[in-house]
Formats: structure tokens, sequence, C-alpha cells
């Protein structure tokens, strides 16, 4: 067993190489801890019970398969940043009036520039709008890196609220003949979901160095810099925020038992022990878990879950004795669990008494992510001399939009 070769790949240039070597050493690693785990599975039916290195083993493998998947991503990621140099294509009048005033807090292009439109700016209290082309490097970039944002509906608002109707029984339908009379239908039950934008802040610092140097496309600086900190603040926010400041997630409503579902509740499933899964057949529960989910909704349905959840999950086999989660197809791709892909959420809750630490749903009908259009940076040359500040705001809500098509897993008796 190559145990000294099972810590995480050094995250390299991005090369394809670097991924394809990385994804192979994540499939070896899985290969070993099936290995190993079928071995610890042989003993607890044997008389003489778990060997203690046996298990040690099997643990050891199971956090440096989560760590080599964090790599193998990292890497992805990495190769899929365009290069930091200028390059040779013609930026637009407004992407060369914004670098001037990043690199240099020259505001009169981009005042210019708002005259021309007949709009007016913000202005250096406020900030100026990034280009067209930065804006949506930010957005493209924290779609790879936002776990709950890659699966949702993203919509893009003009203002600061976007009020969206909603059938709760459906649209009012019925069956008719040719040239029979058409009887009036029940009206339908509708309800007003409102997802006000919340601002969201980053303020990456940069050298006078770095803004001297032509080569570097500041404009990517800017959204290298501050993807990160936004897609990790909204992550959290689109799993658990509380509303009012922020967006409102998906834990934060009501949950009831699936038993009792009703609108704007969500409903769950629950382990039936406090705190732990069922000490046999635990994957039963996801199997009721994805049948409490009606036909339309699994069709594009997702697991969502913390590395710590997914690490337990690793060990269950079905009926049959094969493992209930299958590593990604290819570099890129995400893991599947009993047919369904998986989208790994740190902000998740840890498997704990009546935690709901496992999601499962058709997020792109269920939760909705509202973006307002426009990204503005402040430049800021004194706060924090002899660095240059660039304060950097967009505008994000979210809530959930269909709460029949996400479930929970509560880890409790009832």
């Amino acid at each position: 067993m190559r145990q000294d070769n099972l810590a995480a790949p050094e995250v390299k240039s991005g090369g394809s190489g670097d991924v394809a070597e990385a994804f192979d050493d994540f499939m070896h690693a899985f290969d070993e801890f099936k290995q190993a785990n079928d071995e610890r599975l042989a003993q607890i039916e044997s008389r003489f019970g778990v060997d203690g290195v046996t298990n040690d083993k099997v643990e050891r493998i199971n956090l440096a398969l989560d760590e080599q998947k964090r790599a193998l991503d990292a890497l992805q990621r990495k190769q899929a940043r365009p290069p930091l140099g200028g390059g040779s294509i013609e930026p637009s009048e407004h992407k060369a009036a914004f670098e001037n005033y990043v690199r240099r807090g020259d505001e009169r292009r981009l005042q210019a520039l708002d005259a021309k439109a007949m709009s007016i700016g913000s202005g250096p209290d406020g900030g100026y709008l990034v280009p067209p082309e930065t804006e949506a490097a930010i957005g493209a970039r924290m779609r790879d890196i936002s776990p709950i944002r890659s699966i949702a509906t993203v919509r893009q608002v003009s203002g600061s609220v976007l009020k969206k109707p909603f059938a709760i029984g459906g649209p009012a339908v019925g069956w008719v003949g040719e040239t029979a009379d058409r009887e009036q239908t029940a009206s339908p039950t509708l309800k007003e979901l409102q997802f006000p934008t919340m601002e969201l802040y980053a303020m990456p610092a940069a050298t006078a160095a770095l803004l001297e140097d032509s080569v570097v496309d500041i404009d990517q600086w800017i959204a290298s810099e501050v993807e990160a900190a936004f897609a990790e603040q909204e992550g959290a926010a689109f799993v658990a925020g509380i509303g009012g400041t922020q967006p409102q997630g998906f834990l934060d409503y009501d949950q009831v038992a699936e038993s009792s579902w009703a609108w704007e509740k969500i409903g769950y499933i629950a382990t039936g022990v406090d705190g732990a899964w069922p000490a046999s057949d635990p994957s039963d529960k996801l199997i009721d878990l994805v049948y409490a989910l009606k036909a339309g909704y699994r069709q594009n349905a997702s697991w969502v879950m913390n590395r710590k959840s997914q690490a337990a999950i690793r060990k269950f086999k079905d009926a049959d004795g094969n493992y209930i989660w299958q590593p990604p197809a290819g570099a890129g791709q995400r893991a599947m669990l009993m047919g369904f892909p998986l989208v790994e959420a740190e902000d998740m809750p840890d498997i704990g008494s009546d935690e709901t630490s496992v999601a499962f749903g058709d997020f792109r009908r269920g939760y909705l992510v509202v973006d307002r259009t426009g990204v503005s940076v402040l430049r800021d040359p004194y706060s924090a001399k002899p660095y240059v500040l660039f304060y950097t705001t967009k505008r994000v809500g979210g809530g959930v939009q269909d709460f029949d098509a996400i479930k929970l897993l509560k880890f409790g008796a009832a």
C-alpha cells in the first residue's frame, strides 16, 4: 500500500498534465480506501471485531481522499483562470478609463464616460462601476467556486428587490372538448416572494509596483482577488444566512417533518437516532430522502453536504455490496451518490444532535440567487499607506423560491 503517496498533490502551474496526474492520484487513493474499508467491514462481521490499526488506516485514507479532491478542484480552477497578462486585445473605452483610474487614480475619463451616457456616476465617495467584461469574469469564477450558486437559479436585476409571484397549486388548467363550453377553473393560490439584494464587499490591497506593471491586466487581478472572498461569504449565506443584511439560506426557513410539510417550510426525514446514523442499514435513510422528493424534482436533483458528512457516507454500501458513493468519472466532474451528483458545501453543519446536515433537491428550481447588475470599486490610497486599497462591492440576494424542491436529512429521533 502506498501510504507515503496519499498526501494531497501540490497545486502547481495548473497545466493539463498536473490535473490528469492529480486525478490519477485521487482514483488510486479511492481504490486503497475501498480495500481498507472492505477489510474493516469484514472484521466487523467476524467475531473478533474491528482492529484499531485497520480503523485508523481507513480514517487516514478517507481524510487524504478529501484533501486530494480539494487539491484537484483547486488545480482545475487555476487552469480555468485567464492569464494576468493584458495580451494584444484592444481594451474597450470603459476598460481603458477604468484601468487609468485604478492604476493612477485619474477619474476624468470615467467621469467623461458618465457624462456621455447621460448618467450620474457614483463619484469618488461611492466608487466606479467595473467594465462589463470584468463583472462577467467575476460572475463566471464565482459560479465555479460558490457551491450553491453553481446549482441554483441566478437572476440579474437592475433594482434592489426582485418580486416574484408564485402559484402554490400550479396554474389553473382543465380538460375540455373541441366545441364544449369552457368551465371556469379554480383560481390559483398566488404568493409574492421578495428577494432583496444586500451589499457584499471585499477590499484587496495592491503595491505601487503591481499598479505600475503594465503587463498585469488589472481587471483580471481585481477579479481574482475578490472571487474567493465573495464566494466564501455568499456560500455561507446561501446555506444558513438569516436574512436582513444578508441573503436567507435554505436552512434558515422553518423545518418540519415531511409528513407535515406545508408551503414556506422545508420538509425533513429523521434518521431516528439523535445525532447519528442508524446502527443498521444507514443508507436506507438516504433512499427515504430521495423518494421524499417528487419525481419531477428528482430528475435534476443534487446532494449538498460538507466533507465530514461525505466522509461518513463514503463507507456505506448497498444491499449488493456496492459502494453508494462513487468518485467523479473524470477531472472537472462531481462525485456521485446513489446516481445523483454531490455538491460539497463546507457551510453545511456537521452531523450532530438534531442537525440537518444533508440536503437533497432540485436547487435550480428550489433556490434563487439574485445579482444586482454592477460591481463598483473605490480606490483608497490613504488608509493603509504604502498600499492602495480597492473597496469592491456587489449586491446579492437569495432565498427559497419553491419549498417543495428541497428536502433535508435530520439527525434526530423525530
